[in-house]
């Protein structure tokens, strides 16, 4: 709170991002943790809620004099992480700047202590949070792929993290790699991340294996390393040889041997066959997003303008690089039962994409809710992708900032779109999990390492949001779900450019006053719901009636003729539900203690306003994965009334 310059402002203008000179006029006000707007007038309701750790960027535009100041107000703009972009006018440039300042103060935390995640308190005793933490098991994971087995085995070198501080404790390595032959592959190895097993495949015995580069340079070679890549070889016996793969472009993995790394000569190497698959690095990849940004908010652009800015972002390029790279090392999996060691430069970005993206490709497990958890607890937060420095949780270097997770959420979603009936989970748990990255609500993606997960202690002192979702989870099941509908585990993905789709449901979901253009999963989802609404009225009628029928039997027959109004040869014959056929029936007696028309509609919160599609004359008014009409997210803070 002490931050916090000014807490209240009134008479401050919302704009409409979409209809030009449409705006709200509200109330801001700044709390410890949210930015709230509150929109004032009669009838008025709306509220709009900003977390402070999603604010990503705070711009204030200088008034051209102070007589422009007091007459049209002074702008602000909002830029949040998870591209929600809000557009203030605030009456006076005084304020203006305070508010300015504060937020700038607020959304960036110099301490973790600062993070929303260690003052959220749910409703939750510390047994529970105990066991929202043991949730997902790793090693369950891996026995459920079927190590430790005869070729792979849990390997103590990592213990209190001595060899890598950025790897896991637990790692499984070949069962012939000795402990001299792993702490002399993890010495060659950048930041000492040596070949560790990603993924294991039970039908074919060809694993997934991830590294960091080599430190090689330009003639330098390391016995153990070779010894290292040998032992994951033999770790395959259906295959004689293994694929390494370097994910950087060629130019880039050469540039760095001038830096005493490189990548692995095959000369040095028996039995491997080098490839380069070209994924650029995160500096080009936040200056594509950057732009792909600025295109989504143009006011009103062209058809042509929004093609070509998409295009010159080059984003669905990198995406297509990504899901190119995982087809390559799924087929060698699963076609050629040839095993792969994967790498980039330090073995947490590009690695952690094409691994994971692998992963999705070969394994139906992973395609499920809870395997799309377990996915990323592995190779993500467990194999230390570093959260904290890519999604900018606090000060730091702008430069390490970087979309990495959120190309991987993407091409999870394209490849729903490919396969709509192949994943249990729809586009709402994406979303949702891109949300909980950035918001720090929940300590699973806060810090950059395991090791850093272990000091701060955030086990005992906040909480995981992969319970939290699973509670959640009939909001996030995909109704065209069919476990057994491909004939095999491998997801025959095609990467043609035309298969690519722009994600209107991530990047512009929060535009107010655009028409809602839902996916077939959501639709349906939202009938499935009103579907078992109007079962549940339907039986509980069915009670009323059975229970009304069997009270009337004692009746004689004129007091039974008295009590449905009827005459007998004017009541239909049968019983149960045909006592009303028609309309008419629905005015008098058992039925006239029917709950109301409203009751048989679906919850307030599951409407839109003007939800219909008048192009195909679909009623679309159920609800889509995040509300239009309401800029505050659904799955951040539940307690952020308690909070404020």
């Amino acid at each position: 709170m002490e931050h916090i310059r000014l807490p209240k402002v009134e008479n401050v203008r919302l704009l409409d991002r979409v209809t030009p000179g449409k705006s709200m006029v509200g109330t801001l006000y700044l709390t410890a943790t949210h930015t709230v707007f509150v929109e004032s007038g009669p009838g008025a309701g709306s509220e709009t809620w900003v977390l402070h750790s999603l604010v990503c960027s705070v711009e204030k535009k200088l008034s051209v004099s102070a007589a422009s100041s007091a007459s049209s107000g002074c702008p602000m703009r909002i830029r949040c992480k998870n591209f929600q972009v809000l557009n203030l006018v605030l009456p006076g440039e005084r304020d203006c700047h305070s508010v300015f300042l504060s937020l700038q103060r607020l959304s960036q935390p110099e301490t973790y202590e600062e993070l929303y995640c260690f003052s959220y308190q749910p409703n939750v005793d510390e047994a529970e949070r105990r066991r929202e933490w043991d949730f997902l098991d790793l090693r369950a994971e891996f026995s459920r792929m079927g190590v430790p087995n005869a070729l792979w085995r849990l390997s103590p070198v990592n213990r209190l993290y001595k060899v890598s501080d950025s790897y896991p404790s637990d790692l499984f390595v070949p069962e012939s790699a000795t402990l001299a032959v792993l702490e002399g592959s993890a010495r060659f190895r950048s930041r000492g991340r040596f070949p560790a097993l990603s993924y294991y495949s039970r039908d074919t015995q060809a694993a997934i294996c991830r590294s960091s580069q080599p430190l090689s340079g330009f003639s330098a070679r390391c016995l153990e390393d070779e010894q290292m890549l040998e032992a994951i070889c033999r770790s395959n016996p259906s295959s004689d040889f293994m694929y390494v793969v370097d994910t950087r472009p060629k130019l880039n993995a050469i540039a760095n041997r001038a830096a005493g790394k490189g990548y692995e000569n095959e000369d040095n190497y028996a039995n491997i066959k080098f490839q380069f698959v070209g994924i650029e690095n995160i500096h080009v990849m936040r200056n594509s997003q950057q732009k792909m940004l600025e295109v989504c908010e143009l006011r009103s652009p062209s058809m042509a303008d929004f093609l070509e800015g998409l295009e010159s972002s080059g984003w669905l390029k990198h995406i297509k690089a990504v899901l190119d790279a995982g087809v390559f090392i799924a087929k060698a999996v699963a076609d050629e039962g040839v095993s792969v060691l994967v790498h980039c430069s330090d073995g947490w970005d590009r690695t952690a994409q094409v691994c994971s993206v692998a992963s999705v490709l070969l394994d139906p497990y992973y395609r499920t809710l809870r395997g799309l958890m377990v996915l990323i607890e592995k190779d993500w937060i467990s194999f230390g992708h570093k959260f904290s420095h890519r999604c900018h949780h606090r000060v730091g270097d702008p430069k390490e900032v970087a979309p990495v997770i959120d190309q991987f959420l993407e091409c999870v979603w394209q490849l729903t779109e490919q396969f709509p009936c192949a994943f249990e989970f729809n586009e709402r748990l994406l979303i949702a999990v891109h949300s909980h990255i950035y918001s720090c609500q929940y300590g699973n993606f806060v810090g950059n390492s395991q090791r850093e997960r272990t000091e701060l202690r955030l086990r005992e002192r906040t909480h995981s949001l992969w319970t939290y979702l699973w509670t959640k989870k009939a909001d996030y099941i995909n109704p065209l779900y069919r476990p057994g509908h491909s004939q095999t585990p491998l997801l025959q993905i095609s990467t043609a450019p035309y298969c690519f789709k722009f994600w209107r449901g991530l990047y512009n979901r929060f535009d107010r006053g655009m028409h809602p253009r839902q996916s077939t999963q959501d639709y349906l989802s939202a009938i499935r719901e009103e579907t078992q609404q109007l079962e549940e009225q339907l039986a509980s009628h069915k009670q009323k009636i059975t229970h009304l029928e069997q009270e009337q039997g004692g009746r004689s027959v004129p007091q039974r003729e008295a009590a449905v109004g009827q005459s007998p040869a004017a009541r239909p014959r049968g019983n149960g539900l045909s006592v009303a056929n028609t309309p008419q029936d629905y005015t008098g007696g058992v039925i006239a203690s029917s709950p109301k028309a409203t009751d048989l509609n679906p919850p307030s919160e599951t409407i839109l306003s003007n939800g219909s599609d008048q192009e195909s004359g679909v009623d679309m008014s159920c609800h889509p994965p995040l509300s239009e009409d309401s800029a505050r997210d659904p799955d951040l803070d539940e307690a952020a009334y308690s909070a404020a």
